[in-house]
């Protein structure tokens, strides 16, 4: 994501997120940290025949990664959109050498909650009335990486 994607991204925010979308100074503000030696953000954005129909952003500080936000345009829902965007920012976790991604999700979306269970976040709490102004909870969500040493062996037949 670059500055000259963030008007696009404003749109597909509010239609998604009417009540809670973010400001254009979050969206700056975010990237202002995803750029230069000292980068602590990836920011990316999907486009289809030019329109920008999807955009994820990665928060990584001392060892965590935190999804800060994804999505996609509606007539994308189903096409696996999602779930390239997620793979990208997990990859971008790895980069930053995150051992653990976490993540808050409304608890009223189970579309992406499912998501998330299928990458491997499993939950661990909640955050009361996190989404305002509607005072939606937040389901927060976690996903863990194996070091070499916990990884399942595998035995060869």
């Amino acid at each position: 994501m670059r500055w000259w994607d963030i008007a696009p991204v404003l749109e597909l925010e509010r239609e998604l997120f009417p009540e809670d979308a973010w400001s254009p100074g979050m969206f700056w503000s975010e990237l202002a940290h995803a750029r230069g030696p000292y980068a602590t953000r990836r920011y990316l954005v999907a486009e289809l025949d030019g329109r920008l129909v999807g955009y994820g952003g990665l928060a990584a500080v001392d060892g965590t990664g935190d999804i800060q936000t994804i999505a996609t345009a509606r007539e994308m829902w189903g096409t696996g959109l999602g779930a390239r965007l997620l793979t990208e920012l997990l990859g971008a976790a790895t980069d930053f050498e995150c051992h653990e991604v976490l993540l808050e999700v409304r608890v009223d979306n189970v579309r992406a909650q499912r998501l998330y269970e299928r990458f491997g976040f499993e939950p661990i709490g909640f955050r009361r009335g996190y989404y305002q102004p509607g005072n939606v909870d937040a389901l927060v969500m976690r996903r863990t990486t194996q070091t070499s040493s916990e990884a399942p062996s595998v035995q060869g037949t």
